[in-house]
């Protein structure tokens, strides 16, 4: 996970560098988002597995991998619509609270949908 995710970074850097946001098209952006959404999930999932695993040692590593890296996914995907809102001038307080709502409850839906199947 480390050298995908050090991977990812590697693409985003390069896409920063090559691509001209000036003149791309809509393939471009969606390239540049996709990229920067691997590379956050995948730093956030590993920052998350260390917290999880090495700090608090209360679960199994498969256990903690999965929480670390369904976290990590809402996160980045967090960051990106919010991005994606800013490049497009929608990007309100309002919107981010309900951004930041709909997360919460999607994330406490998952975490509780999954202790109640165990």
């Amino acid at each position: 996970m480390g050298v995908m995710t050090a991977v990812c970074w590697g693409v985003f850097i390069l896409m920063l560098n090559f691509i001209d946001p000036t003149v791309t098209n809509w393939l471009g952006f969606m390239l540049f988002y996709v990229a920067l959404f691997l590379a956050l999930s995948g730093t956030a999932a590993l920052v998350g597995f260390i917290i999880r695993f090495v700090a608090l040692r209360r679960e199994l590593a498969f256990y903690a991998v999965a929480t670390a890296f369904r976290q990590s996914f809402l996160f980045a995907l967090f960051i990106v619509i919010a991005l994606f809102l800013l490049s497009a001038n929608l990007f309100t307080w309002l919107n981010l609270i309900l951004l930041l709502i709909i997360f919460s409850i999607l994330e406490l839906f998952v975490a509780s949908y999954k202790k109640s199947r165990l």
